[in-house]
């Protein structure tokens, strides 16, 4: 792990598939941890990511559990990740036009849902794939999102959590190129991985999570092993 926490016994990881979960998992299986992978199906256009995961938790060789959350997600209008009448923006992942993708609450909801399951699996830690690129636009991937959400655990679970109960982001101050060159190293089997919003047979190439995605690998040079449905490679935000 980094600065941001020691290595768990236990963890339940928040895993949609994607490389940031997914090399967060690798590396805390790597390191010997024991793994409980939790997905959260809230009604997401991409549901894509949903098949990934249970693909990745076969190769990691982890109990993967799916949380129905449909019924809410019917609720969150004005967000392009539930609501069909909003459009998936085409872009880079900084952009203005990204805040669109913010879903409310969207981590705090599913670290409730994670640090429920870790207490009462008996698990000491929650981990989550939050990095640096997600600050600009999603507040609850921030530090100080970070710090108040495990100060509120420590809270309310008082006497009922185990001893050193963690919320790790271990990405929390890194890249996605540096997330890509971690991941590398150890193995991580990046082409079946999902990233992009829009959901399709492949990845657009087009909307921020592939624009992102891209510049990921060039800035890691590490060859990206993406099929992408546009076969022209984006130009890497300065």
């Amino acid at each position: 792990m980094t600065s941001t926490g020691t290595l768990p016994h236990h963890a339940v990881v928040i895993f949609s598939g994607g490389i940031d979960s997914t090399t967060a998992a690798f590396q805390l299986a790597v390191n010997g941890a024991r793994l409980t992978l939790l997905s959260v199906n809230y009604g997401q256009q991409h549901q894509v990511e949903l098949r990934h995961a249970a693909d990745l938790a076969a190769v990691l060789q982890a109990p993967h559990h799916v949380i129905d959350l449909r019924s809410l997600g019917t609720l969150l209008r004005g967000s392009a990740l539930t609501d069909d009448s909003v459009n998936v923006p085409d872009g880079h992942y900084t952009s203005s036009s990204m805040r669109s993708t913010v879903v409310p609450h969207r981590n705090a909801l599913m670290l409730d849902l994670a640090v429920a399951v870790a207490l009462g699996q008996g698990a000491d830690a929650v981990v989550f794939g939050a990095h640096a690129g997600d600050h600009p636009i999603y507040p609850d991937c921030r530090p100080s999102f970070v710090t108040a959400y495990t100060e509120m655990v420590h809270v309310a679970n008082e006497g009922f959590r185990p001893k050193g109960f963690q919320v790790l982001a271990p990405f929390l101050t890194r890249t996605k190129a540096d997330i890509v060159r971690i991941g590398s190293g150890l193995g991580v089997p990046y082409e079946r991985t999902w990233s992009c919003y829009k959901g399709g047979d492949r990845h657009c190439g087009t909307c921020g999570t592939c624009v992102e995605r891209r510049e990921a690998f060039t800035l890691a040079e590490v060859p990206d092993p993406t099929r992408y449905t546009d076969a022209l490679p984006q130009a890497v935000a300065s």
